[in-house]
């Protein structure tokens, strides 16, 4: 009875919150006397479109925002702005794993990531690395809130993240260039390039970055180099482009740390000569052609990946290669049938990858898919009704020579969506669907014994409402996801197979992710805008032995609030305030992580085409981690500790 009441308030809380703001006139007023909000074209649906009108939510970030915050990263621009909770990918560098609706520690196996078109998602599990795209290269980041099964398919059950770069979106108009540098704590130098060469139909783009530090850990130095190029032609039908990237990064491993050692001193490791490489090339043909009330999209790209993990303090090395190609077809046809419209799009994806390890983990894992989907949107003008519908079916095989049995199957995925205008300002919107999620390669090499891990299923659920009035605009939500079969590693189940005699990748008993979000911007005025996002969430199994405990690695509520204040000509001040809530680092939820809470700040001058700026984060020096894999004694161990105050100076000049 408590979990129904609970679900219905839940639920209501979207459509109170919108309400509420949308006949709050003193609000209004305020924002009519701001600079009024942009209207936002998102490339989520994989065409673009207004966001106005979608059936579900979605969250953008667009590069003047990513500028004004000092985010060096993608991943820290998506945790910064959006209170997207996140944690450090234990592979080094500067990435972190980040969870879009409480997964916790399966979340990069249960959201895509697509740049440009491209899925970086690998069927191994690895978290997707967003910190080697180079930031000054991004156009718009765009979060698609719940399921993406239908457009992007296996893996989206939470959500997508789709990076949209400025050449990607083919929007450079003239010749531009830029240089950055920076320097700051902990030994960092941070080098980049930009450059767009136009010429008639033609352009250049070209991003370069060169990031160096120490780290705030003892043997957590760091080093990479990106470098991409885009070049395409384009004229009112047709466009065409290749484009090109390459990333290398070599990090320190300093490992984990036990209680004790973390509240002695934070920085240090036991592990001092660990480390990793990772070295990404990547390369892709594109193309786009409009025939009449046709538009066609097509991309295939290659990507390439050596990797080697050299732990000396435990005397082995993994090195790894991987190659992986994935293409896509789709089209989009929009026509008026008198009173109302209708957007048809079908499309097709396929996807081949090959994994080999070498050494004492020595395999080799195989993946290929091919899908086809069709998704249908008709909109009645004259009530402000939008009915969407979606399907598709997707078909995986997946093998790998330590497994117990490979994997071959076809699984389907459906949403069923509305939006109705309610005010000139109010949109309601709702979807239902299923989406689903395959074993990966690195789940059936190590299985339980006597088990075959089979396909996860998802029934999703979303009712949200979003209001916008001149300056302002908020968006609330309420989501509910129930997953059979939800494919995750276990550390305590008993296993003859596993070295030690525990753990395994099993299918759990059925789990269920549901929660509330809200997300609101407001101009004060023509010098101070505001925005916050938080979130309540619950991440709990629902049956089996570990029925009511919370899934682990996943907060229950986040909150991150930004302020951003123009006081005059040339000089502007950014801050956000980002809190986590407590979380278990493990399934028996027998000790929880502590809450934290963060401060950054941002001052920055502009003078002609010059920007100076200093920036300071975790302006308070709280002490935190994000990640620990156990408890002892009922206290978190296995600590991954966060970096303390740090301070960056920088040079930004275009040309």
């Amino acid at each position: 009875m408590k979990t129904g009441n609970s679900r219905a308030r839940l639920a209501a809380l979207p459509l109170a919150v919108a309400a509420a703001f949308s006949s709050t006139s003193g609000f209004a007023q305020t924002a009519d006397n701001a600079t009024a909000l942009q209207h936002v074209v998102v490339t989520a649906t994989r065409f673009p479109e207004s966001a106005a009108s979608l059936p579900f939510g979605v969250s953008v970030i667009t590069a003047a925002e990513i500028l004004a915050s000092g985010a060096t990263t993608v991943n820290e621009a998506i945790m910064k702005l959006l209170g997207v909770p996140g944690r450090l990918d234990l592979s080094g560098g500067n990435n972190y794993a980040l969870d879009l609706r409480g997964f916790g520690e399966t979340a990069s196996s249960n959201q895509v990531v697509i740049v440009d078109g491209m899925r970086l998602n690998e069927p191994q599990g690895t978290t997707p690395d967003l910190s080697q795209i180079p930031i000054d290269s991004v156009s718009q980041i765009e979060i698609l809130r719940g399921s993406g099964a239908v457009l992007y398919g296996e893996g989206a059950t939470a959500g997508a993240i789709v990076v949209s770069t400025k050449a990607g979106k083919g929007l450079t108009q003239a010749n531009t260039a830029s240089v950055y540098g920076a320097t700051g704590s902990n030994g960092l130098g941070d080098l980049r390039a930009n450059a767009s060469l136009v010429s008639g139909g033609f352009a250049l783009d070209v991003a370069a970055n060169d990031v160096r530090s120490d780290g705030h850990r003892d043997n957590l130095a760091s080093k990479s180099q990106k470098l991409a190029v885009t070049a395409q032609w384009s004229n009112d039908v047709l466009r065409f482009g290749v484009r090109g990237a390459n990333s290398d990064l070599r990090s320190g491993l300093p490992g984990a740390l036990t209680a004790q050692q973390y509240e002695e001193n934070p920085r240090q490791t036991d592990k001092p000569s660990d480390f990793a490489t990772v070295k990404h090339t990547s390369s892709g043909v594109f193309g786009g052609l409009t025939l009449g009330a046709w538009q066609i999209e097509v991309e295939t790209n290659q990507l390439q990946r050596a990797s080697t993990a050299d732990y000396i303090a435990d005397g082995y090395t993994v090195d790894s290669d991987v190659s992986m190609s994935n293409s896509s077809v789709r089209a989009r046809n929009r026509y008026n049938a008198g009173t109302w419209m209708n957007s048809l799009v079908l499309g097709s994806d396929s996807a081949d990858w090959k994994k080999t390890t070498y050494g004492y983990y020595g395999d080799v894992s195989k993946s290929n898919s091919l899908a086809y989907y069709i998704k249908d949107d008709v909109t009645i003008p004259a009530t402000g009704t939008r009915l969407s519908a979606g399907l598709r079916t997707e078909r995986i095989q997946r093998s790998s020579e330590v497994a117990v049995a490979s994997l071959d199957d076809t699984q389907p995925a459906w949403e069923l969506g509305v939006s109705q205008k309610v005010t000139g300002d109010t949109t309601l919107y709702g979807r239902v669907g299923q989406s689903f999620r395959q074993p990966t390669a690195d789940d059936l090499g190590a299985p339980l014994q006597g088990s075959v891990l089979v396909a996860q299923t998802s029934h999703d659920l979303e009712l949200g409402a979003r209001w916008k009035h001149g300056g302002a605009s908020v968006d609330g939500r309420y989501y509910r996801s129930s997953l059979n079969g939800e494919i995750g590693y276990d550390p305590v189940v008993i296993n003859p197979l596993s070295w030690n005699g525990v753990g395994a990748n099993v299918n759990f008993d059925p789990t269920r992710r549901q929660g509330f979000e809200l997300e609101g911007k407001q101009a004060l005025s023509t010098a101070v805008d505001v925005r916050l996002s938080g979130a309540v969430r619950e991440a709990q199994f629902v049956e089996g032995a570990y029925a009511g405990k919370s899934v682990p690695l996943a907060p229950n509520k986040t909150l991150a609030a930004g302020l951003d204040w123009r006081p005059w000509g040339g000089h502007a001040v950014s801050g956000t305030l980002k809190w986590v809530d407590t979380q278990y680092p493990t399934f028996a939820n027998n000790c929880a992580m502590p809450a934290y809470a963060t401060m950054d700040l941002r001052y920055s001058y502009q003078v002609r085409d010059a920007e100076f700026a200093l920036g300071v984060a975790n302006l308070a020096d709280a002490k935190y981690y994000s990640v620990a894999q156990r408890c002892s004694n009922g206290t978190p161990t296995a600590i991954y500790p966060e970096a303390g105050r740090t301070a960056t100076a920088s040079v930004r000049l275009k040309f």
